[in-house]
């Protein structure tokens, strides 16, 4: 089998890179063995402001443009309900921080963002006596139906291989890329922190951040937007909410704990006043980067092997930016910005 790509990995790196690869009528093949599972524990939540200091998400505007665009691509050819619009508030613990919330709506690139009208809480079941600052623009990605759902598209058309990657197993001569009975033009690793096992890119600084989220049964809250109050509380329809979510940056497992659990709920129980059960715990290792940008570029003695990785816990909206540019760099020797380019850890 000739193909132009091989493409290691299927989370939202992975996948933001096929829809490029499909844009573009590039032929590929996919193999993942869904060894990692950051993106399917992914909140999924698209939000362009950092509501911890009141600060622009790193190149927002760019990034939703091309994120919403995808989305809906991807919803029109799979016939699949994908982005759900739901604005995202932020809960004020205090009048200074009302006071910070109005500052930061004044500036260039948050005024689009930050709405200047507070809104009282009217919901007996949330605690905020210090009103909600809504965040426009935002949304939620049902990540787990967009992963389940393209996989099985894949698998239908014969071009996803449930298995892990042998490494060994790759060669590299005359610059054509072989693997098993498959001959490539290219190979992108988007696998997440499974990179660490990666003899091209192990070098990288990953930080492996565990999260862990919770999901609770709560009828009597009746709440339709996304609220930030120390943890994220996400609606999920049908009286189910996410809840999340933790960051250890020690254990490596996907195994779920007491420890997060406990810490979420004794958040959770700071925010809301109604009796709630809770239904679901999952674990993912997230691919963060010491520097908070992601991972994008070239292997410095292979020039057909590439890295897509380290989207951090922003993934639906930075997934399809950097997969664009990194197609870019590939197919038209466009130049990849320093703060993405792994050259920075040479």
């Amino acid at each position: 089998m000739k193909v132009d790509y091989i493409i290691v990995g299927i989370g939202l790196a992975g996948i933001s890179f096929c829809e490029q690869l499909k844009a573009h009528n590039k032929s590929f093949v996919v193999f993942d063995n869904a060894s990692q599972q950051s993106s399917t524990v992914a909140g999924g939540l698209y939000n362009p402001v950092v509501l911890k200091r009141f600060t622009s998400v790193w190149k927002s505007e760019e990034q939703l443009n091309l994120a919403l665009h995808l989305y809906v691509n991807i919803e029109d050819e799979l016939n699949v309900k994908l982005d759900y619009k739901i604005p995202v508030y932020r809960k004020f613990a205090s009048l200074e921080e009302q006071n910070d919330w109005f500052t930061a709506s004044d500036k260039p690139r948050l005024a689009e963002y930050l709405s200047s009208n507070l809104i009282k809480n009217d919901n007996k079941s949330i605690d905020a006596p210090f009103s909600f600052g809504e965040v426009l623009t935002t949304g939620r990605i049902d990540v787990k139906t967009l992963i389940e759902t393209y996989k099985t598209d894949l698998l239908e058309k014969g071009i996803l291989f449930e298995t892990a990657f042998d490494y060994e197993a790759l060669d590299v001569e005359n610059d054509v890329i072989t693997y098993q009975n498959i001959n490539a033009k290219h190979i992108v690793f988007a696998e997440g922190f499974g990179v660490a096992k990666n003899p091209f890119f192990s070098y990288l600084p990953m930080v492996p951040t565990k999260g862990e989220l919770l999901t609770i049964y709560a009828p009597e809250l009746n709440m339709d937007f996304v609220l930030k109050a120390g943890v994220f509380l996400i609606p999920l329809g049908e009286d189910l909410y996410t809840v999340g979510a933790t960051y250890d940056w020690h254990d490596t497992t996907h195994e779920t704990t007491d420890k997060a659990k406990i810490e979420l709920l004794n958040k959770l129980e700071k925010v809301i006043k109604c009796d709630f059960k809770v239904m679901k715990q999952l674990a993912g290792i997230r691919p963060t980067v010491k520097d908070r940008r992601p991972l994008v570029g070239k292997h410095s003695d292979y020039k057909n092997i590439y890295v897509l990785n380290g989207l951090g816990t922003r993934g639906v909206m930075i997934g399809p930016y950097v997969a664009k540019a990194l197609f870019e760099f590939i197919e038209f020797e466009t130049p990849l910005e320093a703060e993405i380019n792994i050259e920075r850890f040479k």
